[in-house]
């Protein structure tokens, strides 16, 4: 089968249950930012950066071992039982220790009389880490219909009790103080619970989910092989180090902002307005994101064939493509875009089109970063990750104080540039790939002279502008056309 048709399938079966989920999860951000004001969303895009950062701790690198141990059938069951009880153990070792200074770790993080928030994100995070080998066996089994099902399953549940909790509760119980319903509903609803209620939307579709995936967890036959569990940590520990740098890289701005900026009192708010404008990129975010779930078992699945640098080439120029295409149809109607989020938090539009380049940048990364996957150079691409998050940590200390939130966007930007580049050359040396980087700055030259222009004022009427920018969006749609159709014609009947 034709090697692109078949990401692009893969894309679709297990890609778009993760794309659907996120983009709904993204779609409750009106929500909050019009029932939250800033500085308790400031709450929420805090507390999610660290479960960002200790869900790479507690998976250990432990999914992409999976898939690079288990692709012979032979040793699937072995290394399922392995890598499975292997997260459970250290899992449930977190969860006493949390559960055990949950009060300490409440007031060091500034939430003093909220201990059970550190309780619910333990228990999170402790299932959704276990739950990752599951999935990941569905993915490598071929499952997609089942996949597609638990996945979306938590989604649903996520958002129903958010609704619930967030807009039909205080409704009924405004509206209609004295009915039976609202004398049940006050039984499990307290307005001063607040942005609590997203953290139990989150713990009870993590726990449905979590029982969900228990058919696909035969404990009996399971147990951990002692020499492959080393063989999986020697493989997964410089990926755990890759991850760690690449969270830090994704979220360290948002842990560390309100301890930089110079105004302590709005600082919270600050951080929501950010975190808001933050998921204004959304598209690009989700793109990257999805094909890099989809990319990684095919660059595996690739590695032996002839061709494959050929096939990695071509991925990497339609990447480009798309993502550009993401960004002009983002930044030429960013007024419409930015209705997304809450008045109180547009201010903060400024980052956006900084944020969608870092993410653009961070998506060819995971392209280039086939190399030392495939050479089993995780080392390397360990190293890379902790040069993108000491770059990350040094700019956001420079600039934060001085830019605010702009100095924390440029800082993922020049990160995510840095690491790029850096790959790219290291790369070239033991895993040579020939990427069309003339295609690439052709295309992206363009984009950037779409972008000057549509930022021009050259009238003050909102529609002239949109008629003008789609204007220009349809003529560059027209050249990729005209350029790319006979090597789409190619790829269509041959595979190049």
């Amino acid at each position: 089968m034709n090697p692109l048709k078949k990401l692009a399938g893969q894309t679709a079966i297990y890609g778009l249950p993760t794309i659907l989920g996120r983009l709904l999860n993204y779609l409750l951000v009106p929500l909050y930012t019009r029932v939250f004001v800033p500085t308790e969303y400031g709450i929420v895009t805090e507390l999610y950066a660290y479960v960002a950062f200790l869900f790479v701790i507690l998976t250990y690198g432990m999914e992409t071992a999976f898939f690079r141990f288990a692709s012979q059938a032979e040793f699937r069951k072995k290394v399922f039982g392995t890598s499975l009880l292997s997260l459970m153990i250290t899992s449930i070792i977190f969860l006493i220790i949390v559960y055990g200074t949950a009060p300490f770790l409440s007031i060091k993080l500034g939430y003093t009389g909220h201990p059970e928030y550190v309780k619910w994100f333990a228990l999170i995070l402790a299932m959704d880490a276990i739950s990752t080998i599951p999935y990941a066996n569905l993915r490598l089994e071929n499952k997609p219909i089942r996949f597609a099902f638990v996945k979306v399953s938590n989604i649903v549940i996520n958002i129903g009790f958010n609704l619930f909790f967030i807009l039909l509760c205080p409704y009924i119980i405004g509206q209609f103080p004295e009915s039976t319903v609202s004398g049940l509903l006050s039984h499990i609803y307290n307005p001063e619970t607040g942005v609590g209620y997203i953290f139990i939307s989150n713990l009870i579709a993590s726990l449905v989910t979590f029982v969900m995936l228990f058919p696909e967890v035969r404990i009996k036959g399971l147990s951990i092989d002692r020499n492959l569990l080393k063989q999986m940590l020697r493989y997964s520990w410089p990926l755990l180090i890759f991850g760690l740098a690449g969270i830090v890289n994704e979220t360290f701005d948002r842990v560390i902002l309100k301890h930089l900026l110079p105004d302590k009192a709005g600082a919270m708010a600050q951080l929501g307005i950010y975190g808001a404008c933050y998921k204004v990129s959304i598209l690009m975010t989700l793109f990257v994101q999805t094909y890099r779930y989809a990319a990684e078992p095919f660059f595996f699945d690739q590695a032996g064939k002839s061709d494959a640098r050929k096939t990695y080439a071509t991925m990497m120029h339609y990447f480009i493509l798309v993502c550009l295409f993401i960004f002009l149809g983002i930044m030429l109607y960013i007024d419409l875009v930015m209705v997304f989020v809450g008045k109180d938090f547009r201010e903060g539009v400024g980052i956006v089109p900084i944020l969608l380049l870092a993410n653009l940048f961070l998506g060819v990364f995971y392209n280039l970063s086939v190399w030392f996957k495939l050479t089993d150079r995780t080392k390397t691409g360990a190293a890379i990750s902790l040069a993108g998050a000491a770059i990350t940590l040094i700019l956001n200390f420079i600039l934060i104080p001085v830019m605010g939130y702009m100095g924390a966007a440029w800082a993922t930007l020049i990160c995510y540039a840095s690491m790029m580049v850096i790959s790219y050359l290291a790369g070239q040396k033991h895993y040579p790939v020939s990427y069309n980087l003339k295609s690439a700055l052709k295309y992206s030259l363009l984009t950037a002279a779409i972008y000057t222009i549509s930022v021009v004022p050259l009238t003050e009427m909102p529609w002239q502008k949109y008629v003008i920018n789609s204007a220009m969006l349809v003529l560059f749609s027209a050249y990729v056309f005209h350029t790319e159709r006979q090597r789409l014609r190619l790829i269509a009947n041959k595979g190049y």
